[in-house]
């Protein structure tokens, strides 16, 4: 698959992807989902679920390290500023080194363009918060969240997953 498909793809995603309503409960309840598959299948990540004012849910698993906590903070800047997940922002702005290009004037050091950062809409309102792994490579980060989520939302996670991609496009 090409990027424009796997962007269109992450598209879908965002617009499948949303809430009735969300609340602590459901934050708690994703964040303990994404928990339990980390710690299932051994994958060092940090989830980090955020209201735009507050956050909701950490967990920092096994072998996980304070940069991963970094990393997602600059995630979520990046969802907060666009709505959109973070790594569709990668993919189109296609830049080797995962920063903003000057002109955007977002200093890479609360910025980054890298999966696993993905908004947190709710219908009739938009956006309201983000949901952020940091870890894996930043494609799996995005795909357990967009898996979690499909689970959660009683969604069929295969039609709205990417394709397998052997080339990892990181």
């Amino acid at each position: 698959m090409s990027t424009a498909d796997d962007i269109a793809k992450i598209i879908e995603q965002e617009t499948a992807l949303v809430f009735d309503h969300f609340d602590e409960a459901q934050a708690f309840a994703i964040g303990s989902a994404l928990r339990e598959r980390a710690l299932a299948e051994k994958l060092p990540i940090v989830v980090d679920i955020q209201f735009w004012d507050r956050p909701l849910f950490y967990a920092a698993l096994p072998g996980s390290s304070g940069s991963n906590t970094d990393w997602a903070r600059r995630k979520r800047n990046v969802v907060k500023m666009f709505h959109k997940s973070t790594y569709r922002m990668g993919l189109e702005q296609n830049r080797e080194d995962k920063t903003f290009p000057p002109g955007h004037g977002l200093a890479p050091s609360e910025f980054v363009l890298a999966g696993g950062g993905f908004p947190v809409k709710v219908k009739g309102i938009g956006a309201v918060g983000v949901i952020a792994v940091s870890g894996l490579p930043q494609r799996q980060d995005h795909e357990i969240i967009v898996a979690v989520l499909a689970a959660h939302l009683g969604l069929d996670g295969k039609k709205l997953a990417l394709p397998d991609d052997p080339a990892a496009r990181g």
